[in-house]
């Protein structure tokens, strides 16, 4: 099997590639360890000065590997627990490079991988992306750091509704409220996001680095606690007969039959 990121790195640009297209970039395992390891080596790299993340292919991601989820050996709030604590550990220490991050974003943008983008910098976007929080359609509340990367997007009334409502948006909407900073033609997206990425690995680092800090420390406790506490809410909700339900009802293309318990 290919891995699931791939990162390239010239004149101070590293490029963080999902690197499973045919598959929809899923958000399971192999993802959430290749993720870690990447973001170590982009701690090590001597020289960087930017970040582009980009998933070539129809879709960005759909986020949590679905197939996954549904009726894992050990149960599925061990298994949400395991990989939240690497995964929530990857995305903390990758938001916080003191370089700018740029993602590059296209056609399906959902759950977990949406928060991926939104922690970045600059989201840019291509004109048919859609981007959606499917946990409340399986049963389950947010993690990847939602209720934090898309408050800060959007605002708290706004992302709260986003998510409770597992609303899908389309690109205009999303550029509406703040969760992408540009649309572009489809064939334009993989340029543009390459020019701005190049364009700020040319800019002041020291002080992109100190403004990303000042920054990040202004919601570091939320931050730190809400992946915590994102953590521990979802376990819950996995040990619940309406995420079982859920996940096996999205699997099945089917409408859910939730109990409420």
């Amino acid at each position: 099997m290919t891995s699931s990121i791939d990162v390239d790195f010239s004149d101070g640009l590293a490029v963080l590639t999902l690197a499973q297209p045919l598959r929809g970039n899923p958000m399971d395992q192999a993802f959430v360890l290749a993720l870690k390891e990447h973001v170590l080596w982009l701690w090590q790299c001597q020289g960087l000065r930017c970040v582009l993340l980009r998933a070539p292919g129809r879709d960005f991601s759909y986020g949590g590997d679905l197939r996954s989820l549904h009726e894992p050996p050990q149960g599925l709030p061990a298994l949400v627990h395991a990989w939240t604590a690497d995964l929530h550990t990857a995305l903390q220490r990758l938001w916080a490079l003191p370089v700018p991050m740029v993602a590059q974003v296209q056609g399906a943008v959902m759950g977990g991988a949406l928060s991926l983008a939104a922690g970045c910098d600059v989201v840019i976007a291509s004109s048919d992306s859609r981007f959606g929080s499917a946990f409340a359609r399986i049963g389950l509340s947010c993690d990847s750091g939602t209720s934090v990367t898309l408050t800060a997007r959007m605002g708290v009334t706004r992302a709260r509704r986003f998510v409770l409502q597992a609303e899908v948006l389309d690109s205009a909407q999303a550029l509406a409220c703040g969760l992408v900073d540009e649309v572009v033609a489809p064939d334009h997206v993989e340029a543009r996001a390459l020019a701005c990425a190049r364009q700020m690995a040319q800019g002041p680092t020291a002080a992109y680095g100190e403004i990303k800090g000042l920054f990040l420390r202004a919601g570091q406790a939320q931050l730190q606690g809400q992946l915590e506490a994102e953590a521990l809410a979802i376990a819950r909700t996995a040990a619940t007969e309406d995420a079982h339900e859920g996940i096996a009802a999205m699997l099945g293309k089917r409408a859910a039959s939730f109990m409420g318990r």
